[in-house]
């Protein structure tokens, strides 16, 4: 998804765009939000918006809707309502005052709401957004600019691959804006040595829950699906193992879905890297939580190429564990029912245990098909195969599923 339909502040795809005085494109609802909370936001390229006036942005909505269309990318719903929006703009406040403590926060006068009226904390009306950093950050940010040589950026990019790796501690504290703002810049780059230390930092950030949104919001998903999809083999596993760690977080799932990585990470299921099929298929599995992300995932075809899987025995067990989400959902059943889904798992009840319960799992899934379900299971003898299953003892959810598969069967 191009970078200019997406909010500067909620990150998401924009229902209602609207350009403030300033030139800046944002979501109306985050706009009054802002306003609502005398709040001005110091974007990532170091502007400052002006939200006296807003004009409905009817260009971009249209392209926004033209691009869905030919991407067979799902619009836009409802607008983000005002009080998710309050929501945003508070955890973006907070974030900022935390990042930047020395500030004095920019506030909308009530004479005035030109861009101004914002106060600075340093004597030449300017603030030095670096000198309030913490010193560590500061010198990581400080070797990351562009203006400095391949050479130099990749040994700061080293520095902090190997301080995020070793010092968990580090990582909530230096993931600020400003760092990640010149981390997706270097995910973009072409050259290798710098795009995969870039994924490498990215993946070792997303492993602190405290950064997972803050990740998204920055708009790193993009270069990161990209790299996924074109970087050097050492840069998609990586941006694999970052996407994965972003989607652990029950926030970021829906974002994710919208925001294009559900079809990459399908493809990366082909990689012939170990790590990058395993991460992808990992993170289709916690994506795949979503009941919006489980349509998305069958409209791409995701059941056949999950089943394919299967039988080819490649990534089997991760391939399992996405279809047993695809099963809770009625188009996910339809289209695995069409896929011979049901013979497929049934084939497999007689293979390893875990393997076996997973099995077992989309079974119980399916069967709520209905009628067409029953005939399937019945063709591929599935009453008689779960019946012979062996369910550990302490096992209540498996007893329950083997139960209502076969009152379903008789």
């Amino acid at each position: 998804i191009p970078a200019e339909f997406l909010c500067p502040l909620s990150g998401v795809v924009m229902a209602d765009p609207v350009i403030v005085l300033s030139g800046h494109t944002f979501e109306r609802s985050v706009v009054d939000a802002c306003v609502s909370l005398s709040f001005i936001p110091l974007l990532p390229d170091g502007a400052v918006p002006d939200f006296s006036a807003v004009i409905p942005n009817l260009a971009l909505r249209s392209a926004i809707s033209s691009w869905c269309r030919r991407n067979y990318v799902d619009p836009p719903g409802t607008p983000l309502d005002f009080d998710a929006a309050v929501g945003i703009v508070r955890q973006v406040l907070d974030e900022m005052s935390q990042e930047l403590p020395r500030r004095t926060v920019t506030t909308l006068s009530s004479s005035t709401s030109s861009s101004s009226s914002s106060s600075c904390s340093s004597g030449d009306g300017q603030i030095s957004s670096s000198d309030s950093l913490p010193t560590e950050e500061r010198s990581l940010v400080a070797g990351l600019k562009r203006n400095l040589s391949i050479e130099k950026q990749e040994e700061a990019l080293i520095a902090l691959r190997v301080l995020t790796r070793t010092r968990e501690e580090i990582r909530a504290a230096v993931c600020t804006s400003r760092l990640l703002s010149a981390v997706k810049a270097l995910i973009a780059s072409k050259h290798p040595s710098l795009q995969i230390n870039a994924t490498a930092v990215a993946a070792n950030l997303s492993l602190e829950g405290a950064n997972k949104a803050k990740i998204v919001r920055s708009g790193l998903v993009h270069p990161l699906v990209d790299a996924l999809e074109n970087g050097a083999p050492e840069s998609r596993d990586n941006a694999a193992c970052a996407l994965f760690g972003l989607s652990m977080d029950d926030h970021n799932k829906g974002a994710l879905g919208a925001l294009g990585a559900l079809g990459p990470l399908l493809r990366a299921l082909r990689s012939d890297s170990p790590a990058t099929r395993r991460d992808s298929a990992l993170a289709l599995y916690h994506l795949s939580a979503a009941e919006g992300n489980r349509v998305k995932l069958i409209r791409l075809g995701a059941g056949r190429a999950l089943l394919g899987m299967i039988r080819s025995g490649r990534s089997a067990s991760f391939a399992l564990l996405v279809l047993c989400n695809l099963a809770c959902s009625p188009i996910g059943r339809a289209a695995m029912l069409d896929a011979g889904a049901v013979d497929c798992f049934v084939g497999m009840l007689s293979s390893s245990s875990s393997a076996a319960r997973n099995c077992l799992s989309a079974l119980y899934g399916l069967s709520y098909g209905g009628r067409r379900f029953n005939a399937l299971a019945k063709a591929a003898a599935a009453e008689d195969a779960i019946s012979k299953l062996k369910i550990d003892g302490d096992d209540e959810r498996g007893k329950q599923m083997v139960k209502r598969i076969l009152t379903v069967l008789k």
